[in-house]
């Protein structure tokens, strides 16, 4: 059946935006269950999250969407289409897809927390998009909200009058029936016209085993049926459509998807990368004239090396990491080699909370044990002949005669800070080379800071060190800006006297040197005792700045010995330090899993 006018003026496409653990998944959950769309016997909580570790952690990794059918009091029939989204600044590039196949948000504060630096990035995100903010103040019930201080904030904010802000607690319900209420009316509905030449926008995308790639949509323009030969605009693929429907909690096939509808469809598509999140799909037959705005290639900020414990698992690592790409389009990987660790894969990923989840999700659903490498960001050399070379890897950085400069990323960060840490907090956004650009209070006791950091300094231990200086009151969200001219150099390990490449690290010149005096401590506590001393060096180039030396184990080969001539023991211990001499050209130095993970806490003040 056609989309019609009547059925377009009845239809609302929304999405929830908030903060971690703010509440959108509980609110998802009470909406599903008012309106009707899931029974007693199929809600649980936390409905749309169907990975266990999402369950776990409380967090939404990938976005979901459902459509709702409502009837109000008065017997108007209304059709919901709600596209949720990812929390957590890593998944940022999904949050805007789904922001641009919405007419509307509900923005959830939490009462008890207030605005958060996510709440910030988010709003202004849905109002680039142009949507329509429905302001929510959600666990009211809770003996802690502030809900008074916490209004008075979202309305400063938002510029939406106190008494359009909701109070809601989506634990108990209460309220909600005031927001799918404030859904119907305040959201506008979609405009597209279902006579025009195709124009659907890609969203998500899931793997399934039988079926292919199911892409899910927001069709903006025209209409789509089975049989129908349709266009990726970005990669020119062309695809014959099999089915087309909407998504309940699993797929319900439909005759036909016009303009206003969000739904999947299946064509065969055997490559998750083949239906890329924000392209435009048309018609092959009548094209649309151009592609809706917005598509561009999610790009992995960090990269780290995976590497199996146990050689014999490299095939298995690489179906493992094959199957995972297929459900997460923005994790890339290819193969590398380390002189330490083997044969592996050096892996590249939005964010460490992404950089974490793929690991886990290899550990649990494959059944692999992995040591991983310190997580670096790529950096840009600038060549003196002007070509510029992207560096993702420590141990593929020019060396400094060919090099005119390093480029590093640098990232816009907005904190919310309690003002009776301000000073930890500044001291490190300084330790970080961080550089102020404003300051503002949201309220008498909490306040947002705007810094410049490098993307090298916040990926390692920034977020562990900001909850720890603040007791876990602070937040923080930022936003990749470009890259900037840094005096950075390669901090190489040599244990023994070889190189340990997997242990190579990029850090700016004025901390190498405090960095490679805490390495070296740091890896002697974690290398074990060999029968010959172990030396363990920092070097920049050939020029070694830092050394320790791990103590070798001491026979007491004298011990048989029972008075006698001095001589007989010093022929003895000879005879021993020429044994451990020929011992150190032919031994090696067994270096734990704990050691590629020395870098990630080189900061620790306790050291």
């Amino acid at each position: 059946m056609s989309t019609t006018e009547t059925d377009l003026s009845r239809t609302r496409n929304f999405c929830i935006i908030a903060h971690i653990d703010h509440g959108k998944s509980t609110l998802a959950d009470r909406i599903l269950e008012k309106t009707g769309t899931l029974g007693k016997r199929e809600m649980r909580d936390q409905v749309l999250d169907n990975m266990d570790l999402e369950r776990e952690r409380g967090i939404t990794i990938k976005s979901h969407a459902i459509r709702i059918d409502y009837r109000d009091p008065d017997g108007g029939a209304w059709r919901f289409n709600l596209i949720d989204t990812p929390g957590h600044v890593d998944f940022s590039y999904e949050v805007s897809r789904s922001l641009a196949a919405c007419e509307g948000a509900l923005l959830v504060v939490d009462a008890a927390q207030g605005i958060e630096a996510q709440t910030i990035a988010n709003f202004y995100l849905a109002m680039e998009h142009g949507l329509a903010i429905i302001p929510v103040i959600n666990k009211i019930d809770l003996p802690a909200a502030r809900v008074e201080a916490v209004e008075a904030a979202v309305a400063d904010l938002t510029g939406e009058a106190r008494e359009r802000i909701l109070r809601i607690s989506a634990r108990t319900g209460e309220g909600v029936d005031d927001v799918i209420r404030a859904m119907a009316e305040r959201i506008p509905s979609p405009a597209g016209d279902p006579d025009a030449p195709l124009q659907a926008l890609v969203f998500d995308s899931d793997f399934d085993s039988y079926r292919g790639v199911s892409v899910y949509v927001r069709v903006v323009n025209g209409t789509v049926r089975a049989g129908d030969r349709i266009l990726f605009v970005s990669n020119g693929a062309e695809f014959a459509v099999d089915e087309v429907g909407i998504l309940r909690m699993k797929r319900v096939p439909r005759g036909v998807l016009s303009a206003g509808d969000v739904g999947y469809l299946l064509a065969g598509i055997k490559r998750v990368r083949d239906a890329r999140v924000g392209d435009t799909i048309t018609r092959v037959s009548s094209p649309a004239e151009r592609p809706l705005a917005g598509f561009r290639e999610p790009k992995p900020m960090v990269f780290s090396g995976l590497y199996p414990a146990d050689p014999g698992m490299y095939e298995a690592l690489r179906d493992a990491l094959d199957k995972l790409r297929l459900n997460d389009a923005a994790f890339v990987f290819e193969p590398e080699t380390s002189n330490a660790l083997g044969f592996g894969f050096r892996c590249g990923y939005l964010g460490l909370l992404h950089m974490e989840i793929v690991q886990e999700r290899l550990e649990r659903e494959y059944g692999l044990d992995l040591v991983g490498t310190v997580p670096n960001v790529v950096y840009r050399a600038v060549m003196k002949d002007g070509s510029v070379i992207r560096v993702e890897n420590p141990r593929d950085l020019p060396s400094r005669g060919d090099l005119a400069v390093v480029e590093e990323p640098i990232v816009d960060a907005q904190l919310i800070v309690p003002s009776e840490y301000m000073g930890s907090v500044m001291k490190l956004l300084t330790e970080k080379r961080g550089e102020q650009t404003a300051m503002e209070y949201l309220e008498p006791t909490r306040v947002l800071l705007r810094f410049r950091l490098p993307l090298g300094e916040v990926v390692l231990d920034f977020y562990d060190r900001l909850k720890s200086a603040t007791r876990g009151y602070a937040s923080y969200d930022y936003e990749h800006v470009g890259f900037q001219a840094s005096d950075m150099v390669r901090l190489d390990v040599l244990v023994n006297g070889d190189p340990v490449d997997a242990l190579s690290v990029i850090v700016h010149r004025d901390k190498a040197y405090a960095w490679g005096r805490q390495l070296t401590r740091r890896l002697k506590k974690l290398i074990p005792r060999q029968l010959y001393p172990v030396a363990i060096q920092a070097a920049l180039g050939n020029k070694v700045i830092a050394r320790e030396t791990v103590p070798a184990f001491r026979k007491d080969v004298t011990a048989k010995c029972y008075g006698g001539d001095i001589t007989r023991k010093r022929k003895l211990l000879e005879k021993q330090r020429e044994g451990k001499r020929r011992m150190k050209q032919v031994g090696s130095v067994h270096i734990p899993q704990e050691a590629f993970l020395a870098v990630l806490r080189v900061d620790d003040e306790n050291e």
